[in-house]
């Protein structure tokens, strides 16, 4: 199976049917998209590198692709998009083992 099968393509014309859907949500959505990736405290590209970091931890290929793209228009390089993948990476694994001491918890009560 292909990913075309698995993720479809987005286009303008489904953007536009989902929003209209629910038109008031996805303004908000937008708005808040906008504010949130808007330089701050953040530079915009230090954003973008958190985006791609989470993209990842949360297996979104729609938003592993746009912020991937985004952080690179920002001014990050390919280097320090892979490091950001990989700070997640490490995360997600750390999680994982960091969790055990929830089945250790349980295991210790039988």
């Amino acid at each position: 199976m292909d990913n075309e099968n698995l993720y479809p393509v987005t286009t303008k014309e489904l953007a536009d049917k989902k929003a209209a859907l629910a038109p008031k949500n996805v303004e908000a959505w937008r708005n808040f998209s906008k504010t949130v990736f808007e330089a701050g405290a953040l530079p915009e590209k230090t954003k973008q590198l958190i985006a791609v970091a989470v993209a990842h931890v949360t297996q979104c290929p729609y938003c592993i692709r746009s912020h991937s793209k985004d952080a690179m228009r920002k001014g990050a390089s390919k280097e320090e998009i892979m490091e950001a993948i990989w700070v997640a990476a490490e995360m997600r694994a750390g999680a994982a083992y960091a969790h055990a001491t929830i089945a250790m918890d349980e295991m210790e009560k039988h």
